[in-house]
């Protein structure tokens, strides 16, 4: 999996997956084992949902929550993708036990 990061200074974020690539603005998030994991749990979303179809869920959901609390961060961090993502980021497990389309379990 290490040849599918990349370094991204353009970034203005810390981390992105952008399947099958995990980019990160600095080489020092190379250590942040939780900010890799947090990817690598978007990267295996994206694949189950054939990617394409997860970034339309993923924008109408941020635009909903958007609407909804009227407020960019609050709205990202409710996306159901993000908030599983953050909420298994530390265990670093996760990913060999996770079922399948785990991420429904946070609507």
């Amino acid at each position: 999996m290490g040849k599918r990061i990349v370094i991204a200074p353009f970034l203005k974020v810390s981390g992105m997956a952008l399947y099958p690539f995990i980019l990160i603005s600095h080489q020092a998030l190379l250590k942040d084992k939780a900010l890799i994991n947090h990817e690598r749990i978007h990267l295996r979303q994206q694949a189950e949902l054939l990617v394409i179809p997860f970034y339309l869920l993923y924008l109408l959901n941020y635009l909903l929550n958007l609407m909804r609390y009227q407020n960019h961060h609050k709205a990202y961090l409710n996306i159901v993708f993000e908030r599983e993502a953050y909420a298994k980021e530390n265990n670093l497990a996760y990913l060999k036990s996770r079922k399948w389309c785990s991420w429904l379990m946070y609507f």
